[in-house]
């Protein structure tokens, strides 16, 4: 394992790699190593390069080297009153770093958006070895082509990323978690509809196997109290809504954003339009599925025992894509971690992909999907 110790180190390991042929695999706190194919690959452990660089609480501006764990940044602008708008969550030796490159976003997404949306900019390391800056530290900024909403879920495949600036966002001064309990998922997916269309400006809302409905107002302490009462009132149709206490919600919402409600050998992470979730979990009922729906039924996790493409074929029919979030060796070796994609989006991602790595320094075979891409004429 290789661990540099700044952007100097750090683009020294890469050139050498490109002159070589070896292949690399960039690495936060290693809480992701499981996802995708078994390899063989040299590990380059980023977590040496840490810190705070600058933040800027007045500005809502924040810069970070990728090896800073989330719950240090948690900490540092908490205490300012304030948050990463997209909820990352992980293991705690999760790093800021592969949070961004893996694209990771909480329940807010539905509201608020996803890494991409609050990466400003940063500075990386390319396959060339060569040391580049995208973005800027401010919120508006046009200048350029927008390279962090590259970066942003790329999976360490463009770049190493050797500082982060984000934005961040006011803490509400009150968070209130309803919850409505003994659900069917067609009624779930009922409630979170009517609820998130409506004028109550609910922040999310999620569902768990165990028949809970949650939905999260927040904001001003008086707006937070005027929409838990009109709330309760717009949905009394569909249920009856409680609030839960803080200690209780809190596990629960964590339950939703990261599939830890459900079981199962495989794990996948299926995106598709709300209005489909519930006839996808239909579907899939002959497979002995559990599930939870995250982001108003436009994230279900899918936990089962079967280790075919089931999954992925049912999500497809209704315009979904599935993720194989978690699933064993040998299932990992045969079947692509991410959702096939078309065959001009494919040229296109090798395109892209080549422009950064031309040598395949960071192609290492954890994605499939990549060696498949490389099919195509450049």
């Amino acid at each position: 394992m290789l661990t540099p110790r700044d952007t100097r180190d750090l683009a020294e390991i890469v050139a050498s790699a490109a002159a070589d042929g070896t292949k690399l695999e960039l690495s936060g706190g290693g809480t992701k190593t499981d996802f995708g194919a078994p390899r063989q690959s040299q590990i380059v452990a980023l977590r040496q390069i840490a810190g705070i660089v600058d933040y800027d609480s007045a500005e809502l501006v924040l810069t970070v080297r990728p090896g800073t764990s989330l719950a240090e940044i948690d900490a540092l602008i908490a205490a300012e009153g304030q948050m990463l708008a997209f909820e990352p969550w992980g293991d705690p030796a999760a790093t800021i770093g592969g949070t961004v490159a893996a694209g990771v976003a909480g329940s807010r997404r539905v509201t608020a958006g996803s890494a991409r949306d609050h990466l400003l900019g940063f500075t990386a390391v390319s396959g060339r070895g060569q040391t580049f800056v995208a973005g800027a530290k401010v919120v508006k900024n046009v200048t350029g082509y927008d390279l962090p909403k590259l970066m942003a879920g790329s999976w360490g495949r463009l770049g190493a990323m050797t500082e982060i600036t984000l934005k961040v966002l006011p803490r509400p001064r009150q968070t209130v978690t309803l919850a409505a309990r003994s659900i069917t998922p067609e009624g779930a997916y009922a409630v979170m509809a009517c609820a998130l269309g409506s004028n109550a400006d609910v922040s999310a809302a999620a569902a768990l196997p165990t028949g809970e409905v949650l939905l999260r107002v927040a904001g001003f302490a008086a707006s937070v109290e005027a929409r838990c009462v009109t709330l309760p009132r717009l949905l009394a149709g569909h249920c009856s809504f409680e609030r839960m206490p803080e200690e209780e919600a809190a596990p629960l919402w964590r339950k939703a954003m990261s599939g830890d409600a459900v079981h199962g050998d495989i794990l996948w992470d299926v995106h598709l339009p709300p209005r489909y979730a519930t006839g996808l979990i239909k579907a899939l009922e002959p497979l002995g599925i559990n599930w939870s729906m995250d982001w108003g039924g436009g994230r279900l996790w899918i936990g089962t025992d079967e280790r075919g493409g089931q999954v992925r074929d049912e999500a497809a029919k209704l315009g979904g894509e599935a993720k194989l979030a978690r699933a064993p060796a040998e299932m990992r070796a045969h079947i692509p971690v991410f959702h096939p994609r078309q065959s001009g989006v494919a040229m296109l991602e090798q395109r892209v992909r080549r422009a950064f790595d031309p040598a395949g320094v960071f192609v290492t075979g954890r994605f499939m999907e990549d060696a498949d891409a490389d099919q195509f004429p450049a």
